[in-house]
């Protein structure tokens, strides 16, 4: 059936809007992504057919590793060809410098976390299409610091308006929620362990934690679920999420301000003292949702001069830094 004519050029309209807005880097780059797949899947079922024809020198292993080189390669290519809209974890929280950056170019994650041999592939199969393309630059580091605020979020901080919203079509948590509680390096342990004890599944500190958090500075704690973890969504146990979803804004032991995830039960978190002014709050969770740098990455690059002497934690004993929760 022929669509409408005016249904048609509507469509034709926006098709060309959203083109215009894109940039012509990425539109190339889903342009790419989409050859890139294309040519995987024929080398995939060409190697596979080396099963039937068997020939001389035919090894399954390399074969094997082929199709895994491949599939490893190209696995995110139908997803930047064709993309999905985009929405952030949490309703409203801003889009971090990496997203920012593959927005501009969607490209950068695959071309930048493979290696030689991946690049190479890819560079072949595109001279070979006679396309011109050129690689996208290097992905920015996260950023250390407090983004700066929006004019909107400033405006939020005045008039005490709380970020943390639901997801459309869900509940909205309570008002003992709408908090942010400030904690000492004592009180955020405690709270780890609890998650672990009481195995949440959500917040993973244990000695390593109170081994590089700053034990004189203040630390805060704010409900704030994604999506997939809203109190009433099932948590695959066979029952619903009970807990709330909390990030921890941590001060480290060299001053830099990281973020952690933990689960809190509701009763735990609304005992905790509240001693901040709403609007000092407000900013805090923007600060909080703002930040891209959590513990792991603090403590990935902290490793290598992490030393018993300096930081009184033994890692052949005590464990690792805790996960990317």
């Amino acid at each position: 059936m022929e669509a409408p004519k005016e249904a048609a050029s509507n469509w034709g309209a926006m098709t060309w809007r959203a083109g215009r807005l894109e940039g012509r880097e990425a539109r190339r780059d889903r342009e790419v992504a989409a050859l890139l797949a294309a040519r995987a899947f024929v080398e995939i079922r060409h190697v596979a057919g080396n099963v039937r024809r068997a020939p001389e020198d035919w090894s399954p292993e390399d074969d094997l590793e082929r199709v895994r080189f491949l599939a490893d390669l190209c696995h995110n290519l139908p997803g930047i060809a064709r993309p999905p809209v985009w929405k952030p974890s949490r309703r409203g929280a801003p889009a971090g410098s990496i997203r920012q950056a593959m927005t501009k170019r969607p490209m950068g994650w695959t071309w930048h976390t493979t290696g030689p041999e991946g690049r190479a592939w890819m560079l072949r199969h595109i001279e070979q299409a006679g396309r011109s393309w050129t690689p996208p630059p290097p992905l920015p580091a996260r950023r250390k610091g407090p983004s700066p605020m929006t004019l909107r979020q400033r405006a939020g901080v005045l008039l005490g308006r709380w970020p943390v919203r639901p997801p459309d079509g869900r509940q909205a948590l309570p008002a003992e929620a709408h908090v942010l509680k400030a904690l000492d390096a004592d009180a955020i342990c405690a709270l780890y362990e609890e998650a672990g004890r009481l195995r949440l599944g959500l917040g993973t500190g244990g000695p390593w934690l109170r081994a590089h958090l700053d034990t004189d500075s203040v630390h805060y704690l704010v409900p704030d679920p994604a999506n997939y973890y809203w109190p009433g969504t099932p948590s695959g146990r066979g029952g619903e999420i009970r807990w709330w979803q909390c990030t921890a804004l941590l001060r480290m032991r060299d001053g830099e301000q990281v973020t952690g995830m933990l689960a809190v039960l509701p009763e735990t978190f609304e005992a905790l003292p509240s001693t901040l002014p709403r609007r000092e709050q407000v900013r805090l969770v923007h600060r909080a949702r703002a930040a891209e740098r959590d513990t792991y990455l603090w403590g990935r690059d902290h490793k290598a001069e992490c030393d018993p002497q300096t930081c009184g934690f033994v890692p052949e004993t005590t464990g690792s830094p805790p996960p990317d929760d």
